[in-house]
């Protein structure tokens, strides 16, 4: 009797749930999803916040409204790349001299995770031509920082960094590109893979040996584009991060002067480990800004969304997943800016706890980005609904600065 008595009061409380007016409904969308989305802006300082605002409306009026058709044409959109330099996005932590921003890493990842809720794909690029003019400003001369740095902090010169090849992902120190000395030029021979901006940027910062085997024998020079010698693969074809073009880098007897190394003789691989530092953080925050935005057409998805005449937003299961992605969400969040704090510190073990908050939210943010998708079911797999877009560029981040 107390059992049958029991599945009457369940049943009676379910469907006084599924009659709720909607008003009531609304009210508990409100209580429980309005505020499931970690705010972009715990705890930030006062500037921060300002710096995230600007790239924030940057994204929402520059880049989201064009970014699915960037994606589908494969359009690099350079014009807005230029319209965000000019917000100082060009050289975000370069130093002020040269005309950047002079802003630390923490910073920059507040700025990319804004932008990227609008487009991770262009955002990923812009992150790219930071890395390189950062290099440029902590290790080239001063006369290769003052010719150099003005336009790569404009934009008006795009930058492309060249570790990769065919036989070398991971294991970069065996990297078998070659610059041979001669007189007062280095000759060049060999290929890069996978360089995102390949073939339509001007300035590429190539990986090389120049001495024996092992990081002790690997070099940093930049190359030009229209050096003699200097040619690009086809344009690939790929699943996502169509907004950037990426194509093989590929030297030929190409010629350059010894005076465009970067760094010292030898110096090449330390400079790559340090740059890839950074640039794990970088793709981190791209990562926490698509989940950001894939978390929010989740929770809108569900709020409009009706199956048995409820929206699903009154489903406790989908309740639980969405909290649960909340929680990955805010977590990421805190590794990778903790993590960006640690290198601006120079915190011993910086480059360690870099690599832990790049897997961590590469790994969950995708995971946030599949979630989504599911909850909008059939129409999470139709390209019209934003969602693919960001699983699809997203999906990359689990691969490269790996």
């Amino acid at each position: 009797q107390k059992m049958n008595r029991f599945a009457s009061i369940s049943s009676n409380i379910l469907k006084s749930c599924r009659n709720l007016p909607a008003t009531r409904i609304g009210y508990i969308s409100s209580r429980g999803f309005a505020s499931v989305v970690p705010s972009l802006d715990i705890n930030l300082t006062d500037d921060q916040k300002e710096f995230q605002r600007v790239a924030k409306e940057f994204a929402d009026e520059k880049m989201l409204p064009f970014a699915s058709k960037w994606d589908q044409e494969q359009h690099f959109p350079v014009d807005v790349l230029r319209q965000a330099a000019e917000l100082g996005f060009g050289g975000i932590y370069v130093k002020e001299d040269v005309g950047g921003a002079g802003l630390g890493r923490i910073e920059a990842a507040l700025i990319f995770e804004a932008l990227s809720t609008a487009d991770p794909s262009t955002t990923a690029y812009i992150s790219i031509h930071n890395m390189c003019a950062s290099l440029i400003d902590k290790y080239g001369t001063e006369e290769q920082r003052q010719q150099h740095l003005p336009s790569l902090i404009s934009m008006d010169k795009l930058s492309s960094y060249c570790l990769t090849e065919p036989g070398a992902g991971s294991d970069a120190a065996s990297l078998l590109t070659k610059a041979e000395r001669k007189g007062d030029k280095f000759v060049l021979n060999g290929s890069k893979a996978f360089i995102s901006g390949g073939g339509d940027t001007d300035v590429y910062l190539v990986m090389v040996r120049t001495g024996g085997p092992g990081p002790k024998g690997i070099s940093c020079v930049m190359v030009e584009k229209g050096t003699p010698g200097l040619s690009f693969g086809k344009k690939e074809h790929k699943l996502g991060w169509n907004s950037q073009p990426t194509r093989a880098v590929i030297l030929e007897d190409c010629e350059i002067p010894a005076s465009n190394l970067i760094g010292a003789e030898g110096q090449g691989f330390t400079i790559a480990m340090s740059a890839l530092d950074g640039g794990r953080v970088n793709i981190a925050a791209c990562s926490l800004g698509g989940a950001h935005a894939c978390l929010e057409l989740a929770r809108d998805h569900i709020k409009v969304r009706k199956q048995f005449g409820t929206p699903l937003a009154t489903f406790q299961s989908l309740q639980f997943q969405l909290a649960d992605m909340a929680t990955k969400l805010y977590a990421s969040r805190l590794m990778v800016r903790n993590a960006a704090e640690m290198l601006d510190n120079k915190t011993e073990g910086a480059s360690q706890y870099a690599a832990m908050a790049k897997l961590f939210a590469a790994d969950n943010c995708f995971n946030i980005a599949d979630s989504s998708l599911q909850m909008h079911g059939g129409y999470g797999y139709l390209k019209e609904y934003p969602v693919e877009r960001y699983l699809r560029d997203l999906r990359v981040h689990r691969i490269l600065e790996d």
